[in-house]
């Protein structure tokens, strides 16, 4: 159908050159104005999905020998300040003004753009809510973002590492955390540990290091299990960010603890390729 509609369409809309969704949670457009639009004093980008309506400032401008152009940045969700979009498809159009008159012109996004690979990449949530935003386009090659539901997920906040002590503060997002608790995990051992409300929203875990020596002298791998309070435990993991490759970036510091009278333990926190938060313990003796 985008091949029906896109070259009838032609000359009668904005055509956005550029339209990304960067940061997981800001959407920048640059568009090249069809040839009747010759004066605009002011402009605005127009989200729309059934009666709802939201505003949000473009920059219009002309250049020499060729169709005025428009820039513009608009923020997604309430909790960055930005547009306050709910779950559901918002039809993208810039409005131009000049004096009392005023036009609605769709933006259309004949071909989305592809980003550039590289270290870093584009974000799928945003990384305050977890809320996802994408870019999209009608059948008629209207640009539109959708906003989807919020998949539940328990977030790396910081870690403390001390001396003989780390502590991790993490978020719950996309799920009410009601009283959550948290619980290490390795092969057939679990040990259920308190969690305690640092910040609203932020919760800190201090990990049992005198439960996870290794059993028998070996290597073990500890994954961190946040249960909310209702619904599924969630894996803790660092998800919110644009980095490729998370566990060469977020690198953290080992330790080599006693945790019990004449045991030693060398405890490395880490990120896996796929960005789950993990403990990996080892009999200090052995350990390099």
């Amino acid at each position: 159908m985008n091949g029906f509609f896109l070259p009838r369409r032609m000359g009668r809309t904005a055509l956005l050159r550029y339209a990304a969704l960067l940061d997981g949670q800001t959407v920048n457009l640059h568009a090249e104005l069809p040839a009747f639009v010759t004066q605009a004093e002011t402009a605005a980008i127009v989200l729309r999905r059934g009666l709802r309506r939201h505003r949000r400032p473009a920059r219009v401008y002309p250049v020499l020998e060729g169709p005025w152009l428009m820039d513009a940045a608009v923020l997604l969700g309430t909790e960055a300040g930005g547009v306050p979009v709910r779950r559901g498809r918002w039809k993208l159009s810039l409005e131009v003004r000049s004096g009392p008159r005023s036009m609605r012109l769709p933006l259309t996004l004949t071909e989305p753009t592809t980003p550039r690979k590289g270290a870093t990449g584009p974000m799928a949530r945003s990384p305050l809510t977890a809320q996802r935003y994408r870019l999209g386009r009608t059948v008629r090659g209207d640009a539109r973002v959708v906003c989807t539901r919020i998949r539940p997920a328990a977030e790396v906040a910081a870690v403390h590492i001390q001396h003989a002590r780390i502590d991790v503060d993490l978020r719950v997002l996309g799920v009410r955390a009601t009283a959550p608790w948290a619980e290490v995990v390795a092969a057939e051992r679990r040990v259920r540990c308190p969690l305690t409300e640092v910040q609203p929203g932020v919760w800190r875990l201090e990990v049992p290091l005198s439960e996870m020596v290794p059993a028998g002298g070996g290597r073990e791998h500890w994954d961190v299990m946040v249960h909310p309070g209702r619904g599924a435990p969630l894996r803790l993991a660092r998800r919110l960010h644009d980095i490729q490759t998370p566990g060469r970036v977020f690198t953290m510091r080992k330790i080599l603890v006693s945790p019990r009278r004449g045991v030693l333990m060398r405890i490395e926190p880490r990120y896996t390729a796929a960005g789950n938060f993990r403990f990996a313990c080892a009999d200090g003796d052995r350990a390099e």
